[in-house]
């Protein structure tokens, strides 16, 4: 689960200007699905949405298929 994690910060650092700022908390639900909440800075919010949702969209779509080969659920909230 930890590099589930990891994995989300690294794609996250990649994409914005201030991956310093980049932080990844992990939650865990009644039904074990991982819920990874993602923060970034305030101006990078654009970089991690993109245009009409496409890269979250793609980043969530990374996320799932780690998460299946873990064997795992997972969900993907980004959060300001």
């Amino acid at each position: 689960m930890a590099e589930m994690k990891e994995i989300l910060a690294d794609i996250a650092r990649a994409i914005v200007d201030h991956p310093e700022d980049v932080v990844v908390t992990e939650a865990e639900r009644e039904n074990g699905e991982i819920v990874l909440s993602l923060g970034v800075h305030a101006d990078d919010m654009g970089m991690v949405i993109g245009r009409h949702g496409r890269i979250a969209k793609a980043i969530r779509t990374v996320m799932k298929s780690v998460a299946v080969t873990a064997g795992k659920k997972v969900s993907v909230d980004i959060v300001d």
